[in-house]
């Protein structure tokens, strides 16, 4: 049930420097946060017909996706399983015509064995002749693939920040101690956790399933002819789209590895949007370490009347790898930015929930005076911008197919405000005509249940100042990997001064 493979290079040139492509989608919906993820990947996946294409930074098999029959519930043939490698199984013995595909960074392939049964579901995987889990190590040294994409049939997709591995499980509400937030295994639970991700329908997921083709056969995977044009959606009955019939762009980064070519369309993209602003970004991330993110900002913050920018952001990166890299190249960013923002228009935010416990921001979204909203996998680091994978989806307000689209974008804006603030969404936005910016509204809210709390960069060593200023840690392409004396690192424009 496919046509022809087609060559992985045939759709590789972008309509622009900063946009690969713009597709048609019959409908968009913003998943916010990994419980309606999870619920919606479920309902989309069990009505795939052709093919489901799962492209991932990681995957653990071991995750439950949904309230589906564990192993003490029956009867098995009418209750799909919960957990991820059961549910592939189930799916592909009670779908004949189904194939189902994984590409996974081969980075770390190896905690698979650590990881109890996940061995025994990616054995049980290998033998069955309709489901392929490919690891991709297409890309040089030091480099990772980090896109999050689902493609089912090629008439559904999803595109953002959340991973089908663990800790990605959590409610809009953020609870303390919820007992659903559980590692695989059942024995701990983790913390709260707060993500996204686009599901798209029509043309907008069939460029995304070629998309995912490409980096299958890039991936050294036989090439996948698209699936055959059908009437039939799994897009899931329950999710009411925000969106309908809207023009999407897509944006990618890709480092150069033998013939395959750079792309940096999402740094050019980032660039372009900021630069657009009148009125404000508002802006999710995990990040705040790319130079030339910190550069357009401040260029924008030095204008006689600056946009307002507000960033969401995680008190504090997973790993000492990431805190040395990236935290402390946010409070050097941060402070060379704030020099130059004479207005006092810049602000970031630390999420926390009613018990006051940080909440992970790993979310990469963006929206920009309610014209623009922008979602994907891409965060605001110098790797996301030049070394990984990446793939960013937006809509934007401006293109004619997109007229009016500028209240939907508002109510999403307003509904995560909502959710990070503990106010329904209905009352944003008279609280922002009542404070006058995002800043003194966030400000001016209460902490005794979920809230934003000001960002204050930490004291840092010297040695500390000099590793985050070199970029070493986080290059902006691989030639620079370990070589900090080629270039002047995170200082390099006129626009952004060296902080003391």
């Amino acid at each position: 049930m496919s046509a022809e493979p087609s060559s992985p290079e045939t759709t590789d040139i972008g309509v622009s420097p900063s946009v690969w492509r713009y597709a048609h989608a019959s409908r968009a919906h913003l998943i916010i946060d990994g419980a309606a993820y999870f619920v919606h990947m479920r309902a989309a996946m069990v009505q795939a017909r052709q093919r489901i294409l799962l492209i991932g930074w990681d995957f653990d098999t071991r995750i439950l996706v949904g309230e589906g029959r564990r192993w003490w519930n029956l009867p098995r043939r009418k209750v799909a399983p919960a957990r991820l490698g059961a549910f592939i199984m189930w799916l592909a013995n009670r779908r004949p015509g189904l194939d189902v595909r994984l590409l996974k960074w081969n980075f770390g392939a190896m905690k698979a064995l650590l990881r109890g049964t996940m061995v025994w579901d990616l054995l049980r995987w290998a033998l069955h002749p309709r489901i392929t889990y490919r690891l991709d190590s297409a890309h040089p040294l030091g480099c990772s693939h980090h896109q999050k994409i689902v493609v089912i049939d090629d008439k559904v997709a999803m595109c953002g920040g959340i991973d089908m591995t663990a800790e990605r499980w959590d409610t809009r509400e953020h609870r303390e101690k919820d007992q659903r937030r559980r590692l695989p295994g059942g024995l701990r639970t983790f913390g709260p956790w707060h993500d996204s991700s686009l599901m798209l329908e029509g043309e907008a997921a069939r460029a995304l399933g070629d998309l995912g083709r490409q980096r299958w056969a890039q991936a050294g995977g036989k090439p996948l002819a698209p699936c055959l044009p059908q009437t039939e959606s799994a897009w899931p009955n329950r999710v009411a789209a925000e969106f309908t019939d809207v023009e999407v762009g897509i944006a990618r980064t890709r480092s150069a590895w033998r013939d395959i070519s750079a792309v940096r369309e999402v740094e050019a993209l980032a660039v372009e949007q900021i630069g657009r602003a009148r009125r404000f970004i508002y802006a999710e991330n995990q990040y705040f370490a790319s130079r030339r993110i910190a550069e357009a900002l401040a260029e924008r913050l030095a204008e006689p009347d600056p946009p307002e920018v507000v960033v969401v952001m995680p008190l504090a990166s997973h790993g000492w790898l990431q805190h040395t890299a990236m935290d402390n190249a946010r409070a050097r960013l941060f402070a060379a930015v704030k020099a130059v923002d004479h207005a006092d228009r810049l602000s970031i935010w630390i999420p926390r929930n009613a018990a006051g416990t940080p909440i992970y921001v790993h979310a990469k979204l963006t929206i920009i005076d309610d014209e623009i909203l922008r979602v994907g996998s891409a965060n605001w680091n110098n790797r996301s911008m030049g070394l990984d994978t990446e793939c960013d989806v937006f809509i934007d307000a401006q293109r004619p197919a997109n007229a009016g689209c500028e209240a939907q974008i508002r109510a999403i804006r307003h509904s995560l405000l909502g959710e990070h603030c503990d106010l329904a969404a209905d009352l944003v936005g008279s609280e922002l005509d009542r404070h006058g910016s995002m800043a003194a509204m966030i400000a001016a809210q209460p902490a005794n249940g979920r809230h934003l709390e000001r960002y204050v960069p930490p004291e840092l060593s010297e040695a500390a100042k000099v590793l985050a200023d070199s970029a070493l840690l986080d290059p902006e392409a691989p030639e620079e990997m370990l070589a900090f004396y080629r270039h002047r690192g995170l200082f390099r424009s006129r626009i952004l001064k060296r902080p003391a």
